[in-house]
């Protein structure tokens, strides 16, 4: 039997994820917010080399502090996630859309930045790595986000 066309479509379990995680992103980089704006004194490290990276001038892109990236970031896709399991939301191909934009985004941007870690500063943070494992999370989440908008398509 057909599904009735007037019922309202199933919550997507990924995006229950994405809001989860990108909660956690939301944290750790307010957290390096806060430790940039000297909120906070020294950061909770261990034995990586959290202060170096973020005294390093690739702290800040576009003259913009990295973290303060992290925050709009991981609050957009959170807010989205939370929007699109609204059961009347759902089957929308905007949030399909933003949210595998942004996870793309996020996970492109997190490379790039493990990258200038690794060959330009030469350095670890441990809360810049736990970012980004949360931005490849992100975008492995949204992955079936192309299901939906190809599906919106037909």
């Amino acid at each position: 039997m057909p599904a009735d066309p007037a019922a309202p479509a199933a919550v997507p379990v990924t995006r229950m994820l994405i809001a989860l995680v990108a909660l956690g992103g939301a944290l750790i980089s307010g957290y390096m917010m806060l430790y940039k704006l000297g909120v906070i004194t020294s950061l909770a490290c261990g034995t990586g080399a959290c202060e170096s990276v973020q005294a390093s001038p690739w702290s800040d892109f576009l003259g913009v502090p990295v973290p303060l990236w992290g925050v709009a970031g991981y609050l957009l896709i959170f807010a989205t996630a939370l929007l699109g399991i609204q059961p009347r939301h759902s089957a929308d191909r905007r949030i399909a859309m933003i949210l595998l934009a942004a996870s793309t985004y996020a996970f492109a941007f997190s490379m790039y930045l493990t990258w200038i870690e690794a060959v330009r500063i030469r350095a670890w943070c441990r809360w810049c790595v736990g970012s980004a494992i949360v931005a490849t999370l992100l975008f492995l989440f949204a992955l079936p986000e192309l299901r939906r908008l190809r599906q919106g398509a037909q």
